[in-house]
């Protein structure tokens, strides 16, 4: 069994650089120093991020993604049949993303989020078609 020990978020966001200007089609190389993996978890893992910006189209098809916004605010949009469902959120508020359900970041003035995320995770820079 592998140890536990706690993990400080505040801590850990030092491990992150701020992403000024995230686009869809930002690589994973351009936006690595962002993300931070906190624990593995189940069949994914929790992880920390701080960026501004929008991010691609992600999916992830085997499980329910959790989305807490630790500081900032951003524009969590679900696309769900044609239609796109603008949640937007602040400092304390969390959503959960129903397993195989599209979504992207809309962040202009910067965020700081902590996910719980099953993978694997897949990504589109355009728009999904349903």
């Amino acid at each position: 069994m592998a140890k536990s020990e706690a993990i400080t978020i505040d801590d850990q966001f030092s491990r992150v650089t701020f992403l000024a200007d995230r686009k869809p089609d930002t690589t994973n190389e351009q936006a690595k120093k962002a993300f931070a993996l906190l624990s593995e978890y189940r069949d994914g893992g929790i992880y920390i991020a701080h960026y501004a910006g929008t991010s691609e189209w992600e999916m992830h098809p085997k499980g329910d993604e959790f989305v807490q916004i630790l500081a900032g605010e951003t524009c969590l949009v679900l696309l769900i049949g044609e239609q796109q469902q603008r949640n937007n959120l602040t400092q304390g508020q969390l959503l959960v993303i129903p397993q195989g359900v599209w979504h992207r970041f809309e962040s202009p003035n910067g965020v700081k989020v902590m996910t719980i995320t099953p993978q694997p995770t897949i990504h589109s820079v355009e728009l999904p078609q349903q």
